[in-house]
């Protein structure tokens, strides 16, 4: 069996009293997409955020056969994770351009920069035509977009991505989701944390359902969406939270 790129075991996260994460154990390999579902409040993305490095946790966390525990965000970084957050979090005062270009200081020449500029255009030719804009006055797909684009920047071989469709409008979350798989194809290793469950699940091998803190429950992503009590208990509420912006907006057809 080959092991996989990512292995967390027995993670913990802790706010204070508060248990975020309790004993979760994950595994993502290579160029597969791996895909986390629950309300809000599970712990998702604090899961993400441990991994990341962006909060302490207790656990193992072992990408490609190295230890990750005690590296710092910025090492992790340097180990090819990238994580694309819920908010984004672009520098809405600076260029479309400025902020791709911000994903790339891990790179070590100038040359590599613009392969990669170039390589980001290509998949997202809404970003280059519009990369002297500020991030501020591009539209909320077009802003996941370029936050995508920037955390490719650094060539990551574990992409992470926290509530990818939220908010967007439907045929902009169907090209989100087509890079996704597209990125897998690649050979980039996806886990996609998202309450858009039946969306998530078509798309992913795996599925792992995390409620307060725990997971429920690991399968076959098909598995979980042919699972008629678990549809009717859980994805269907799950769905239905994802597909609602918070203007009420649908996101999944």
């Amino acid at each position: 069996m080959i092991a996989p790129l990512l292995q967390v075991s027995a993670l913990n996260v802790s706010y204070g009293r508060i248990d975020a994460v309790q004993d979760v154990s994950i595994a993502v390999p290579a160029g597969g997409i791996v895909t986390v579902i629950g309300a809000n409040g599970a712990g998702k993305s604090s899961l993400l955020n441990a991994i990341m490095g962006l909060h302490p946790a207790r656990g193992r966390i072992t990408f490609d056969g190295v230890h990750l525990d005690r590296l710092t965000l910025e090492e992790r970084v340097l180990h090819k994770i990238s994580l694309v957050p819920e908010r984004r979090e672009l520098f809405a005062t600076m260029s479309v351009e400025d902020n791709l270009r911000l994903g790339a200081y891990v790179l070590t020449s100038t040359a590599e920069t613009r392969e990669d500029l170039a390589g980001v255009y290509d998949r997202f030719p809404r970003l280059k035509e519009r990369r002297g804009q500020l991030a501020e006055t591009l539209s909320g797909g077009e802003r996941q977009m370029l936050a995508m684009g920037r955390a490719l920047m650094g060539r990551p071989r574990l992409l992470m991505l926290d509530e990818p469709s939220l908010g967007l409008a439907p045929l902009i979350v169907r090209e989100v989701f087509r890079i996704i798989v597209d990125l897998a194809h690649s050979g980039v290793a996806i886990l996609l944390v998202e309450q858009n469950a039946r969306a998530a699940l078509r798309i992913a091998e795996t599925g792992y359902v995390m409620e307060l803190g725990r997971m429920l429950r690991h399968a076959p992503a098909s598995d979980l969406l042919a699972d008629q009590s678990m549809v009717a208990s859980y994805l269907g509420h799950a769905a239905m939270r994802g597909r609602l912006s918070a203007n009420g907006q649908q996101n999944i057809p």
